[in-house]
């Protein structure tokens, strides 16, 4: 299957052995925005409100770009501080998008409580609970 990871960037050091079990078990990985640069937009932030906001737009246009051409969304949602499971703005609008197109929603954890719990519950995403071979 064709998957689109998405996550927190606070994440991504948290990824990369699952990653490896997923092409282990033969699907083909996209991976998060910035992935090899987790922090950079905190440097595009010091170029300027109107920089940010250009290089910000130009990331959710690619991952919109993303989501299209995968079969599936998966989503690592770890502890964040005080948050369980946590999913932040750019991740619930890559679920938003992959809901829109009907692609498969795959949560590595249970759903968060958050502001948007009820409507992360309506998107039914398929909740893993941290078992990756339930990826079908």
């Amino acid at each position: 299957m064709k998957i689109f990871v998405c996550c927190s960037k606070h994440f991504y050091e948290k990824i990369p052995s699952l990653l490896n079990e997923l092409k282990k078990q033969g699907h083909i990985i996209t991976l998060p925005n910035n992935f090899k640069d987790a922090f950079k937009e905190e440097r595009m932030k010091e170029l300027g409100e109107k920089e940010h906001i250009k290089w910000k737009s130009s990331k959710l246009k690619l991952q919109n770009k993303k989501i299209k051409e995968n079969q599936a969304l998966l989503i690592f949602n770890f502890k964040k501080g005080s948050y369980e499971n946590y999913i932040g703005g750019a991740t619930f609008l890559e679920i938003y998008k992959a809901w829109e197109l009907k692609k498969k929603i795959f949560l590595f954890n249970p759903i968060p409580k958050c502001s948007f719990t009820d409507e992360l519950i309506a998107m039914k995403p398929i909740v893993l609970n941290g078992d990756l071979s339930k990826i079908t």
